[in-house]
This record gives structure tokens, sequence and C-alpha cells, in this order.
């Protein structure tokens, strides 16, 4: 059997001309205004959640088109305010801490939460979800003397266990698909002028033992990991420490961290980032009003027409062509707007051989596609596939299996 398959082709820079390929058009979502504090998806869009200070949160389960507001748990047994959210790939599990020692956890999409608090935990800054929503990993800020530390768990969320990390100002970590490699960020603490920059660690094993990689001291804020852990962005925010002022940066990793490299980017305060499952699609936001983005794996970046607000949070769906941001106030310190971002996917499918069957797959993309087949490339008579593709938790991507014959075989894509 021979297969087509039709191939769509999708050092750091700064695009000085409009990427078309990756030319935004942002539209305000369907929210109120609010102090964004927190945002997270389901790997192809679909579901979304975001967070505001003070329990307030909205979901959306049709790609941000409508929201409905939900109350928050327990309403007044808890005192603080949401500070991060992160969801599995299908949407259903969530886990959302506080700036307290709070964690909340739904296997719902955010109807119904249980809270567990973890002792000796003061201010949660990030927290991290494999793609099945089973391993989970939170950082603590570090506000208890010392710093804070980093914790796990294999239940989504039931239990929590300490990790080998040291005592540090946390401020942001990442997973893989499959919650064994792990990316932290350290942040400056601003209480002590003379507190050493902040440092990137790495694990392999799911946070039994931390690494401290090669990346540059600084005050990072945000960092983000493709579904393999591979390649890895970071974003840092400028801080005084040791008497002097730190630059605001975007960094790439594309060896799970063992080496960082710096991208030509404009100091504006990057405060969050984010990437797509297979790294090669990137978002970062400034404070300042910014938003840049990149289609080649962070070797060029396009600045997008957006407002001018304190951007602080954002998700990307697995393919990268579904993006959220959210800012927790405008330029005129109002509470701030949510805006989301779409790109038609163009998925690019992969062949793989095993046995007498071939794999078909492709990142879950941010619209729903289905499989079809013909023996030759007329325009009409494609048949679609019945058979559902899956979805592998370990890279992001729906596969189908199918049994070659002796005759011509061509596969596509076809968007419903």
């Amino acid at each position: 059997m021979k297969i087509l398959l039709p191939a769509v082709l999708i050092g750091c820079g700064l695009s000085t001309a409009i990427n078309t390929a990756f030319t935004q058009n942002w539209t305000h979502a369907a929210t109120p205004n609010h102090i964004w504090v927190a945002v997270a998806s389901s790997a192809d869009g679909r579901k979304q959640v975001a967070l505001s200070l003070m329990w307030s949160y909205y979901i959306s389960t049709n790609f941000g088109d409508t929201w409905t507001s939900n109350s928050e748990p327990q309403r007044g047994t808890t005192i603080g305010s949401w500070n991060a959210i992160a969801s599995s790939a299908d949407g259903n599990k969530l886990v959302a801490t506080s700036v307290t020692s709070s964690i909340w956890a739904s296997t719902n999409g955010g109807l119904t939460w249980l809270s567990n608090n973890v002792p000796g935990v003061y201010a949660w800054k990030s927290i991290a979800s494999s793609a099945d929503g089973t391993k989970l990993v939170a950082v603590d800020g570090g506000y208890s003397p010392g710093g804070g530390l980093i914790y796990s768990s294999t239940n989504s969320g039931i239990t929590w266990t300490e990790t080998s990390a040291p005592r540090d100002y946390w401020s942001s970590i990442a997973s893989s698909a499959d919650g064994t490699r792990l990316v932290a960020a350290v942040g400056a603490d601003h209480k002590s002028p003379f507190h050493p920059l902040g440092r990137i660690y790495t694990s392999t094993n799911s946070g039994e033992i931390w690494e401290v990689s090669d990346a540059p001291s600084n005050n990072w804020a945000s960092i983000a990991s493709s579904a393999d852990g591979i390649r890895l962005v970071a974003a840092a925010m400028p801080g005084y420490v040791n008497n002097e002022w730190t630059k605001s940066a975007i960094y790439l990793s594309t060896d799970a961290g063992a080496t960082w490299t710096s991208c030509t980017m404009p100091e504006l305060g990057w405060q969050s980032v984010a990437i797509s499952a297979d790294g090669t699609r990137m978002i970062a936001a400034s404070q300042q009003g910014h938003i840049y983005t990149s289609t080649d794996a962070g070797a060029r970046w396009t600045s997008n027409n957006v407002p001018n607000q304190n951007w602080f949070a954002m998700t990307a769906s697995a393919d990268g062509n579904h993006l959220v941001v959210a800012a927790v106030t405008d330029a005129s310190l109002n509470p701030g707007s949510m805006y989301d971002a779409y790109t038609s996917p163009m998925p690019l499918m992969k062949l793989t051989p095993s046995g007498g069957s071939l794999t078909l797959a492709w990142i879950v993309p941010a619209t729903n596609f289905v499989l079809q087949q013909k023996s030759d490339l007329a325009t009409a008579g494609w048949v679609t596939l019945t058979n559902r593709p899956r979805l592998n938790l370990t890279n992001l991507q729906d596969e189908i299996t199918v049994s070659p014959n002796a005759a011509n075989g061509f596969f596509r894509l076809k968007s419903q």
C-alpha cells in the first residue's frame, strides 16, 4: 500500500515584518472585567476556566464563546484568594491553589471542588498537572522564612508529599504530559535585596531529584514546557537584587533545560509564557501591555495588536492555535479584561508503521477534525473513517490505527 500524507508546513530573534502565518485577531472574551490571576484550558481549548482575585471564577465549555459564573467554594470558610490553576487534557480534572495553604481539586470541570490543606505552606505560586490529571506538582512561593518547598501528588490532589527540592522563592512550575519531567523557576526575594537571583531547576523523575540548570540567575516569573518536557520557555521580570536591577528577558531551552539561549526581545516586564505541545508555537505576555507570539520554536517573535493591560496569565491549546490571555488591571489600574485569539489549525499528520498496521497521529487540534481516506487524489469520493481517534496522553496527539491494503492510500484531515 502506498501512503500519501498531505503535509502542512507550519537562534531567537525579533520579527520586524508581519508574520502572516500567525497574525492574531484578538477578541474580548465574553466575561466581565475582573482582577484575573489564572486561566487554564483543555488540550483542545474547548473547556476553559478563569480565576479572579477573591474566589470568583468562570467556566466555558465552548471555546470561550460563552462563560458561566460559579460560586466560590465554601464561601466564608477560607481566607485568601485564588492564585493558580492547572487542567487535565480533557478539562475535567482541575486543581487550583490559593494564596493560603488551600489546594482545591475538581473532577467535573469546576462544577464542584474539594479542598486539601498542606501544613506549613503560606503562598502557593504555581501548579502543574500531567495530561491525565493524576500527577500534580505545586510550588510554595516562600513567604515563610527561608523560602518555600515543592509538593507533588500522584492521586489527583487527594494527598500531597514534600519533594526533595530545596527551600527557595519558587515562582513557577511546568510539567511534561506524562508528569515525569518537571521544570521549576525561582524568583527574587523582594524582602531581601541581598538574596541571590533566582535559578531554574529540572527533574526527570517527577520531582524525586532536582538539579540546577545552567540558566542565568534572574527574577524568573513564568516557565512552560512542551508535552515531552524537552522544549522549554522561561520569562524573567525586572527585579532589584544585589543592589542592581535585573533585566526582563525570554530564554529558551531545546534540551530539557541542559542549556539555555536568550531571545532578542525588548525588555517589557515579561510576566507569563505558554508553549504548544510540540514546542513550535509560543506566546509571551508583558505586564506593560504587550503580547508576542512565535510559530518557529522561538526563532522569530511577532508583536500582537492587543489593548494596553497588565497581562498576568495565559493558556494555550495543545496545538497553540487557541490562545487566552487575562489581565490583572488595565492601563488605568481598573480590573482587567480577558482576550482570546484563534488561528485555523492545519495539523501535520505523522505515520508510524507497527507490525501489520499503520498509526496516523497529529496534535490534538483546537477544533473538530475527521480522518478521511481515498485511493487517489481526485476531489470527490473521500470516505470518512468511522473509528475514532484516541488521545495519547504522553504527547497530546490524536491517534488512529488503520490496516493497510495492497492499493494506494491517501489520508487527509477535514474540519467539521
